[in-house]
């Protein structure tokens, strides 16, 4: 089945798509992204996914070229055509192309990338056994809420956590821990379950939002807090959130085992929670999969 891309409103396989050398997306990371997933033909959130980019967009004064209708038609269109069975979008918008000067060039059009892939699932054996994580210093700007194509500082993370046999990198700011490299951290200590407070500091997850939600509805005592490094390690459970690693639980910081060292009963009980809303088979308030 075919990896499909889009630029500009060109449809082309993957491998023949092409922007210029001088799009500022290239020559400055001068743009921001999204990526959404589908399960089966029901695409993950894509109106709050739309909404982010646009926002994103706002923040750093680009004009997306597409009303949100015309990217959920081309969107649409894209997952139809790759015939995949869970397809995996991602969606770059930058600033457009000129020749490279800092200062935004006049009369420039934006440009918007899009391509379809297969979603590449997480194995079950990390959901049912859990993953380890290291907590690394966060380089990254003051503008995390802006998803920004900017992301050396999470490669180079993301990239340490591999190297020390880790899954994931947990990013930490003067001892308080804003998010993972690639996804948001949720802890569990006694009956409370938290998550650091939307802001500056973070990326806000779709993924983190209907989790979040969900708690609340199951009756959980769901906080946004400040999460300090130390008190992790004493945490009865550690689980993050994201649209490719839905919830999955974290079993080890740093070497240090997390409780049991087994994923926990209220990570378990928010994963079934999700699989079920996914599957369609529950809902959650203000959060939807938008179906065909």
């Amino acid at each position: 089945m075919p990896n499909l891309a889009f630029v500009n409103g060109t449809w082309s396989s993957l491998e023949d798509a092409k922007i210029s050398i001088e799009d500022r997306g290239f020559q400055f990371g001068d743009g921001v992204y999204e990526v959404i997933r589908t399960y089966g033909r029901a695409i993950f959130g894509l109106s709050e996914h739309l909404a982010r980019l646009k926002i994103s967009a706002d923040e750093i004064e680009i004009s997306l070229p597409y009303s949100p209708s015309e990217l959920e038609s081309f969107i649409r269109q894209g997952c139809l055509d790759s015939q995949h069975k869970d397809t995996s979008i991602y969606i770059q918008l930058t600033r457009g192309v000129a020749p490279r000067s800092h200062a935004f060039p006049k009369g420039v059009q934006s440009t918007l990338v899009m391509t379809f892939r297969e979603t590449t699932r997480i194995p079950t054996a990390l959901r049912e056994k859990g993953v380890s994580v290291i907590s690394v210093p966060d380089m990254r700007w003051g503008r995390c809420h802006v998803k920004s194509l900017n992301l050396l500082p999470n490669v180079l993370a993301r990239e340490e956590a591999l190297r020390s046999g880790a899954y994931e990198a947990i990013l930490v700011r003067d001892g308080i821990v804003t998010e993972g490299a690639g996804s948001n951290l949720f802890a569990v200590s006694g009956k409370k379950i938290m998550t650091t407070p939307i802001g500056a500091s973070i990326l806000s997850g779709i993924t983190r939002k209907i989790v979040f939600q969900m708690g609340l509805e199951e009756g959980l005592d769901m906080r946004e807090c400040p999460l300090v490094l130390e008190d992790l390690y004493r945490a009865d459970e550690l689980f993050i959130t994201g649209t490719t690693v839905e919830v999955l639980p974290v079993v080890e910081l740093d070497g240090k085992k997390i409780a049991s060292g087994r994923p926990g009963k209220m990570t378990s009980l928010l994963q079934e929670a999700f699989q079920k809303y996914v599957q369609g088979k529950r809902t959650c308030k203000d959060s939807r999969v938008v179906k065909d």
